[in-house]
């Protein structure tokens, strides 16, 4: 019986229109979604739980707005969830250090997070949490399986490499194969009522501050050549410029 966390993030929906308005990114209308590699995680999490039994508490960082991606692990099936109170940017130790902190405090003996947010894309979480807890750690995970142990599958330099995770570890998680499953009408009901366990810790202050948000520069108008006396002109562009011959 083994207790399991999945790691779930808010980020804003990868199909959104990002604007910048003044110096900084406007969220304001923008839908608000479960990261997607952390959907493989949930998955990976039940699949544990489905095999060797235990129990899976989704848990978060983030203000009140946050629950509603604890309710979406809620209706696909997590056990408890569980959101640490705080507003604002975080950097990377300050939100590992009270994640951890949690994590101790809730008994964790496996945890599973998506490799990276959509947001940050920093990759950071897992392998910093598993640096914190002297846990073992794996990440990039495509594959997991559980048959008295867990072997994940994650790649390697020539190909995938098998490994044989000890406990307690941290596991992030990448697509792969896996069919992420999705939530029915009981679930959904279920993570309606369900309440939300509320931690509050002091979370220690950012050492990292946004200056502020750009727009990448526009791309430059394309260049169009006919006819094959242009040949010569486009395949110099092509070599000098473009470096793809």
């Amino acid at each position: 019986m083994v207790n399991i966390i999945v790691l779930v993030k808010q980020v804003p929906d990868t199909n959104a229109k990002i604007v910048v308005s003044g110096d900084r990114v406007d969220l304001s209308a923008v839908k608000k979604v479960m990261s997607p590699y952390d959907e493989f995680a949930v998955e990976v999490a039940l699949q544990h739980r489905e095999a060797t039994g235990g129990e899976v508490t989704a848990l978060t960082l983030g203000g009140a707005g946050a629950d509603k991606v604890l309710k979406d692990a809620k209706a696909i099936g997590v056990d408890h969830i569980v959101r640490i109170d705080s507003d604002g940017d975080h950097d990377s130790n300050s939100l590992q250090t009270a994640i951890a902190s949690v994590l101790s405090e809730l008994g964790a003996e496996v945890v599973y997070c998506g490799k990276s947010a959509a947001d940050t894309g920093a990759g950071s979480t897992g392998p910093g949490l598993a640096e914190r807890m002297g846990w073992a750690s794996v990440s990039n995970v495509t594959a997991v399986a559980f048959d008295g142990g867990i072997t994940v599958v994650a790649p390697s330099e020539g190909g995938d490499a098998r490994i044989s995770v000890p406990i307690p570890a941290v596991i992030s998680c990448d697509k792969g194969n896996m069919k992420v499953r999705k939530p029915n009408v009981k679930g959904i009901m279920q993570a309606k009522k369900a309440k939300v366990d509320v931690k509050s810790v002091a979370i220690q202050p950012s050492s990292v501050a946004i200056v502020a948000h750009t727009m990448p520069p526009a791309k430059p108008a394309g260049k169009s050549y006919e006819g094959g006396a242009a040949a010569a002109e486009v395949a110099r562009l092509l070599r000098d410029e473009a470096n793809v011959i």
